[in-house]
Order: C-alpha cells, then sequence, then structure tokens
C-alpha cells in the first residue's frame, strides 16, 4: 500500500445520494405542478424519462458536446417529451425550483460521515467534481458534508472536467503534492476511474451495484466502510 496523503472523492452517486435526493424533489415537483395534467400519466414514468434524459446530457456534457446553459435549457424540455408531455407546457420556473430543491435535500450514501471521519484524521480530504459550482456547494452544505473537505475543484472552476487528467492536475498543484500521494475514489468508471488513471494517480471504484466495466481500478468496494480496509 502506498503512503497516500490525499483523498480525492467524487460527490454525486459517491458520498451525496444522487438518486434519492432527485426523486423526492421530482415527486415533490410532479405533485406540486400536477404533471398528471400536462400530459405525464405517472410519476414512475416521470422519473425513468428524466434518467434517460439526464444521464444522456450529463454524457454530453462530461465530453464537451453540451454547456451548462443548454444542458439546463434542455433537460426538461426533452424529458417532459420523452414521458409523453408538450414541452411547451413546462413551468417557466421548473428547472430552478429543481436545481434549488435537489440541492438542499440531505441524503448521503450509508456511512458517508462515519468512513469521512475515520479519514479525515489520517488523510487530507477534498472533492473533484464535475457538477455546477453552485449546485455543489449546496449540496455539501445540506449535507453536513462540508466541513469534511478542505478543498473543492469544480469543472467550472478549472475549465476542465473529468476525464481530463488536467482537473487532477490543478488540485495536485494547488496543494503542492503529486500523483503517487493521492488517490481517487469515484463511482463513474470514465470521468473518476479513466480520469486519474490518465493524471496517474490510483483509483477506487465505488461499485454498489457491481458493474462489469472493462477498466482495471488499482481497488473496487462495494460500500464506502471498506475504504477501512483499505486506508
Amino acid at each position: 500500500m502506498k503512503t497516500y496523503q490525499h483523498l480525492f472523492f467524487d460527490l454525486d452517486h459517491t458520498l451525496w445520494d444522487y438518486d434519492r435526493n432527485v426523486s423526492e424533489s421530482l415527486s415533490e415537483l410532479y405533485q406540486i405542478y400536477e404533471l398528471h395534467n400536462l400530459g405525464i400519466p405517472t410519476f414512475e414514468g416521470f422519473f425513468a424519462s428524466f434518467h434517460h434524459i439526464n444521464f444522456q446530457l450529463w454524457d454530453w456534457y462530461n465530453v464537451g458536446k453540451i454547456d451548462k446553459l443548454n444542458l439546463r435549457k434542455e433537460r426538461f424540455p426533452r424529458i417532459f417529451t420523452h414521458a409523453g408531455g408538450n414541452a411547451e407546457t413546462i413551468p417557466l420556473e421548473f428547472e430552478e425550483e429543481f436545481m434549488s430543491r435537489t440541492s438542499s435535500k440531505p441524503h448521503v450514501f450509508p456511512h458517508s460521515k462515519e468512513i469521512l471521519t475515520y479519514l479525515k484524521a489520517k488523510y487530507r480530504l477534498h472533492v473533484i467534481t464535475n457538477g455546477f459550482n453552485e449546485s455543489q456547494a449546496k449540496k455539501l452544505k445540506s449535507s453536513g458534508l462540508d466541513g469534511f473537505f478542505e478543498l473543492v475543484v469544480t469543472s467550472e472552476t478549472t475549465g476542465h472536467k473529468k476525464p481530463d487528467p488536467r482537473i487532477f492536475q490543478h488540485a495536485m498543484k494547488q496543494l503542492s503534492t503529486d500523483p503517487e500521494h493521492c488517490l481517487m475514489i469515484g463511482d463513474n468508471p470514465n470521468s473518476d476511474i479513466l480520469g486519474a488513471q490518465r493524471a496517474e494517480i490510483d483509483q477506487v471504484f465505488f461499485n454498489p451495484e457491481g458493474k462489469t466495466i472493462e477498466l482495471k481500478p488499482t481497488y473496487t468496494i462495494s460500500h464506502l466502510r471498506e475504504l477501512e480496509d483499505l486506508l
């Protein structure tokens, strides 16, 4: 085991429970705006469409095919259409309301805070995320995770998105460290694992769903508590 000094965490889907928080927000919005009257008969269909479209848009964002403004502009029109509704009926404030509600949700993955408390006594902890500045800061605060991290690096701040190695290099430069003293922990094979590999940083693939991937991470875990055995 190398002598790591800095642990880089992804935020969404790794510590902050994106799916649970999003599900709560969308359920609330479905009821508030009575989407069943706007051509979307069930919340389940609406949620499924959200996952399909949002995943696609974020994939495009991560590889530079769409920017932040257009991701947010196109997201719910595409979702409404996919779910069988009319994009022209979307309330003007829907996207902003979604962002505000979701970022305010507190849910994290099981034992996130316990493992971060354990790790903080031994390492310097940081976040590297492709998420937007304002929403990631709000998520960290609302979930109570903000006090664990020394440095939060976003793609907006650096101008580079994971898996571009330059976002990792930016973090290392800020910390006056090098790859052999760093470890990246994240759930996304492309942005987190491939990105860290490109920056010559060891990786922990957080894989609670048991996905099969072509890449070979340095370590793989299915539960955050497993980090105690590794570190």
